[in-house]
């Protein structure tokens, strides 16, 4: 029996023209240039990130004779994470998690007050297509230059501005891959490697990879990265309410829109002439006065470019400005900004902030500089002497994170009778010294011995006690004796 929901199924063959009308080809975005109080402030803040970027792995830090004198850097080979005064072992990587449930939190809290500030102005990806569109604007002109050459044929003067422009992107990227491998290693020492062709096969391919990405990411892709590959956009509406300040155009003030002449009166119209110059330098190409949109990223351009609309044409500026949600509706240009700073979210980051900061720097300050693991011998279990006393077998592992060569002495309590000797000491002596070298972790074997008699059953607990003959310092680590059963 024939199913009719199938009778009326359209089975003629896929039109491929109309299957890729579907698809809209991307529209080049080329912003125009923006003066003002906020294009200033992202040049500042693009220089300081970028200055933070490139000159950090070479600031320097001594650390004495044992430690790298580099400031920052992420020691893969020595398995240590080294940040000025700080230095983090594979076993701490707690301090890594803390951090980044700070800069979470921080741009939870950003965003709640001030919409997509990061995105805006401190986001790699922003800072590097800013570069990048600068060095377009220097190589090929203005936006309109940039669109006539974009429609012109291919002759010698457009592909010579094309080879330079991509030329030199091309070149921030290899400076930008090879700034980020030399946060892996000694930076003096890699660069000489890096050019007399001496580095390893992973340093070349690391800068080649991030030559890549940063080449196509910042120079091509630009908006779209934002848009289709970043995730925060959907997730920072969840941040903002109606007290947010993002970048709002005030629709009750310029609306009905339209051209307006000079002597013309503005009685029965807004303030907006629609002379599209706030979609000119968006970066993203987008409307801001179509609202609050996921593509916008509160860079702010927009305000710079209607402000200086609104001097040229003497009305108050602020047609588009930061604002809340409510503010967007009131068409007073007069009326002040009202931020409500403390609200329930905001309070609700602010806390964790606290409460995680100091948990991190109560930790930090009484940060152990002395560790030890006990690591008991699993076969055999035990053996039985000839005296008829019970041995048992231990790795003791001390790590000595100070930057210089320590003496420490091993104890063992815990047994009427017990007795303990590093492997190559005699059984009488009980008092074991060993010297760990500076930042370095070193292994002893422990035997410990105790009379059958004295255990307490199949299984006793017993003390390892490890104390610092400079500083006293005591490390005590709980572990088992093993015997027969009774």
């Amino acid at each position: 029996m024939v199913d009719s929901s199938v009778e009326n199924i359209d089975v003629r063959p896929v039109n491929k023209k109309e299957n890729r009308a579907l698809f809209a080809k991307r529209e080049k975005i080329q912003p125009k240039k923006a003066r003002g109080n906020f294009r200033r402030l992202k040049w500042i803040i693009m220089g300081v990130t970028l200055a933070i970027y490139y000159i950090t792995p070479w600031i320097r830090w001594d650390r004495g004779e044992s430690g790298p004198d580099q400031a920052v850097l992420v020691d893969l080979a020595r398995e240590r994470f080294y940040f000025f005064f700080i230095e983090i072992w594979p076993q701490e990587v707690y301090y890594i998690t803390g951090l980044l449930i700070l800069a979470a939190i921080s741009l939870f809290l950003v965003t709640s007050l001030f919409g997509r500030a990061w995105c805006g102005y401190s986001c790699p990806q922003t800072v590097w297509t800013d570069l990048f569109i600068f060095v377009e604007r220097a190589v090929e002109g203005d936006r309109n230059a940039r669109l006539r050459l974009d429609k012109a044929p291919m002759s010698f003067s457009k592909f010579g501005k094309r080879l330079l422009k991509h030329t030199i992107w091309m070149l921030i990227g290899v400076l930008t891959g090879g700034a980020w491998v030399f946060y892996f290693a000694d930076a003096p020492t890699l660069l000489r490697d890096l050019v007399t062709f001496d580095a390893p096969l992973i340093a070349y391919s690391s800068v080649a990879v991030l030559t890549a990405t940063t080449y196509v990411f910042g120079g091509l892709m630009r908006e779209q990265v934002c848009t289709y590959m970043c995730p925060w956009p959907r997730i920072q509406g969840a941040m903002v309410d109606e007290d947010s300040l993002t970048v709002t155009y005030h629709a009750a003030r310029g609306e009905p829109r339209g051209p307006h002449k000079k002597g013309e009166p503005w009685a029965g119209r807004g303030h907006c002439i629609d002379c599209n110059q706030c979609v000119a330098v968006c970066p993203m190409g987008i409307d801001i006065r179509d609202g609050l949109q996921l593509e916008c990223i509160s860079c702010a351009l927009c305000i710079d470019a209607c402000n200086d609309v609104m001097d040229k044409i003497d009305l108050p500026r602020g047609l588009i400005g930061y604002d809340t949600h409510a503010g967007q509706f009131d068409s007073n240009p007069d009326r002040k900004l009202k931020i409500r700073f403390i609200r329930p979210r905001t309070v609700a980051y602010g806390l964790i902030l606290a409460l995680v900061g100091s948990i991190m720097l109560f930790a930090l300050l009484n940060r152990s500089v002395l560790d030890v693991n006990v690591i008991r011998d699993r076969n055999p279990l035990f053996v039985t002497l000839s005296d008829g006393s019970i041995r048992n077998g231990y790795t003791v592992k001390i790590l000595n994170k100070i930057h210089e060569t320590r003496q420490f002495r091993i104890d063992v309590e815990g047994l009427k009778g017990i007795k303990a000797w590093l492997e190559t000491a005699a059984p009488e002596d009980k008092t074991m010294t060993v010297t760990v070298p500076a930042d370095a972790l070193s292994s002893y074997k422990l035997f410990v011995s105790a009379p059958s008699d004295n255990l307490l059953g199949k299984s006793s607990d017993i003390e390892v006690i490890v104390t610092d003959l400079q500083n006293g310092e005591r490390e005590v680590q709980e572990t088992s004796f093993k015997g027969p059963d009774k």
